[in-house]
């Protein structure tokens, strides 16, 4: 069983906290890094998109969430079993072992093999990541603690894209795998940042058992699917767009120079944003967060529709400032949501269902885009965003009528 927040020094409380904030920061600035020059390293050349290199390259890269999304209840049952930290510690190592090997092929095959072992660690670092937050931190902290964890997660792969980017137009494109060796870097840098912070630290281990179905069938409970749910239609879009960004925006005139420094500018305010709207959804309730982050999605799709068939214009760029700091809210709203709902003995696991959920999304996202994209061009394009903010509207009011169904039970967490 955890130990409760309030009965272990403040140095022990922390320490950990901050080695896993550290860590975070590391992995995903890593990830970013690569996937930013992801597609140019495929189809060996660095800008425009040719219809038949989409499929191509949209399977390789689902690969990795099918990884993920296949063996991460697993990696929250290891880590609810045997430990947080030998489980993150082992999945930052073979993350950087894998990043090695990457470095030495192009072949689509083996690329594709690569990233679905890739997915497993990535998962394995996910679930034992948010689990040590979730330990830490008491029902009413849990969106201002989930605020500071995503505000790293989302720094480090908003920080690494944005290098990635400016990579690709200094290193020629036969050197790309020399990117990959500089990701394995940082996350052997990040392992052993984060392994000092946590050495001498009492560190907490799960040894009870449980029943490990009982786990797969809290996935389907209708409370943690309307939680979910939406993260799997947010990722649809987020790993689309993650995968593809780069090289469509150059071919609709904008500098991938201009786009690193915007993201990389944005990157810098989500360490304030974040933990600042986790404490939002601390005061003013989970699902209210929720509802501002599903709208500014809805609004970010419409507006990349309209810049998409007219050309970027200042008003539109304007509003997708606007649109992507209310999705910003969205993020430390729904894990807080969900770590209300962890039970203590099965909490990695049950957190587990983020990861789950987010992989299945980039899964769904990227195959049903590149069909879509490679059928119908830009028709596609719009017909894939109508349908990702149809489903978080439709989602979104599914999870309003549940919670007034509930109105009448007694409230201990700030759960709504």
């Amino acid at each position: 069983m955890a130990v409760p927040p309030a009965t272990v020094p403040l140095a022990n409380r922390t320490r950990p906290l901050l080695a896993v904030f550290s860590a975070t920061f590391f992995v995903r600035f890593a990830f970013g890094i690569t996937v930013a020059i992801f597609f140019a390293y495929i189809t060996g050349h660095s800008a425009n998109l040719g219809e038949g290199e989409v499929g191509v390259v949209g399977v390789v890269a689902a690969m990795a969430p099918v990884g993920e999304f296949s063996t991460v209840l697993l990696s929250g049952a290891a880590a609810d079993r045997y430990g947080r930290f030998p489980v993150l510690f082992a999945g930052m190592a073979g993350a950087a072992v894998l990043f090695v090997a990457v470095a030495t092929t192009r072949s689509a095959f083996e690329l594709a093999a690569l990233n679905f072992l890739f997915g497993i660690s990535s998962g394995a670092i996910l679930a034992s990541s948010l689990a040590i937050v979730a330990d830490r931190a008491g029902a009413y902290q849990r969106g201002f603690e989930m605020g500071r964890f995503d505000a790293m997660n989302l720094f480090g792969w908003v920080g690494g894209f944005a290098f990635g980017f400016g990579l690709l137009d200094v290193v020629a494109n036969a050197s790309l795998g020399s990117v990959f060796l500089l990701g394995a870097g940082v996350l052997a840098a990040g392992l052993a940042f984060a392994a000092t912070l946590v050495r001498g630290a009492p560190l907490v281990r799960h040894t009870r058992q449980y029943v490990f179905s009982e786990v797969v069938r809290n996935v389907f409970r209708r409370n943690v699917l309307l939680v979910t749910l939406p993260w799997l239609v947010i990722y649809m879009l987020i790993g689309t767009a993650l995968v593809f960004l780069g090289q469509a925006t150059g071919s609709i005139g904008i500098s991938r120079t201009y786009l690193a420094a915007a993201i990389g500018g944005g990157g810098l305010l989500l360490v304030i944003t974040q933990p600042y709207f986790g404490r939002l959804a601390d005061r003013r309730g989970r699902m209210r967060m929720m509802t501002v982050g599903a709208t500014g999605f809805v609004v970010l799709m419409a507006l990349a529709s309209l810049i998409v068939a007219f050309g970027p214009s200042t008003p539109l760029l304007v509003g997708v400032g606007v649109s992507v700091l209310a999705a910003l809210t969205y993020g430390p709203a729904a894990l807080a949501a969900l770590a209300d709902l962890t039970q203590e003995m099965s909490r990695a696991t049950t957190m587990a269902i983020y990861s789950l959920t987010i992989s299945l999304g980039m899964v769904a996202g990227l195959l049903v885009f590149t069909e879509l994209y490679t059928t119908l061009g830009n028709l596609g394009l719009y017909l894939f965003f109508g349908g990702v903010a149809t489903a978080l509207v439709v989602l979104t009011l599914l999870r309003y009528r549940d919670l007034a169904r509930l109105a009448e039970a007694p409230v201990t967490t700030p759960v709504r």
